[in-house]
C-alpha cells in the first residue's frame, strides 16, 4: 500500500482502498488479522485518526469486522464482496465511458471486441 499525498483523495480513502487491494490479491487472507491502525499510522507516518476513519470505512461496509481488544479481522466473504464492488466500479468508470466515447467515433461493438483482444495480446 502506498500513500500518495498528491493525491486528490483524501489519505483514509487511500488506506481504505489499499487494504481492500490487499484483501483482493490475498495478502490479508478471509479471517485474518491486519495492522492495527498505530501499525499503519507508523508505518504510513499520518495520524493514527486517519488511520482509523479508513479502516472503519471497511467495517462499515461489511468487510472487516473488529474484535474487542484483538484487533481488526477480514470478513468471511469480503473478498466476493469487494470483487462485486470493484466489477461494479470498473463498469461505470470504464465501459460506460468507453461505449460513449466508442458511439461518438463510430466504433462497433465486434471492433471494440477485437481491440480488446488484441490488447491482451500484447
Amino acid at each position: 500500500m502506498l500513500i500518495n499525498t498528491e493525491d486528490q483523495r483524501p489519505i483514509f480513502i487511500q488506506i481504505a482502498e489499499g487494504i481492500e487491494d490487499a484483501i483482493l490479491t490475498g495478502a490479508y487472507p478471509e479471517e485474518s488479522q491486519i495492522p492495527s491502525t498505530t501499525e499503519i499510522s507508523i508505518r504510513y507516518n499520518i495520524n493514527p485518526a486517519t488511520a482509523l476513519k479508513g479502516v472503519n470505512i471497511l467495517v462499515d461496509s461489511g468487510i472487516m469486522y473488529k474484535k474487542r481488544g484483538v484487533g481488526m479481522f477480514v470478513m468471511a466473504g469480503a473478498r466476493e464482496k469487494l470483487q462485486q464492488k470493484r466489477r461494479n466500479q470498473f463498469f461505470e468508470n470504464y465501459i460506460v465511458k468507453l461505449i460513449a466515447e466508442a458511439e461518438r467515433l463510430g466504433i462497433s461493438p465486434r471492433e471494440i471486441i477485437m481491440m480488446i483482444e488484441r490488447g491482451y495480446e500484447r
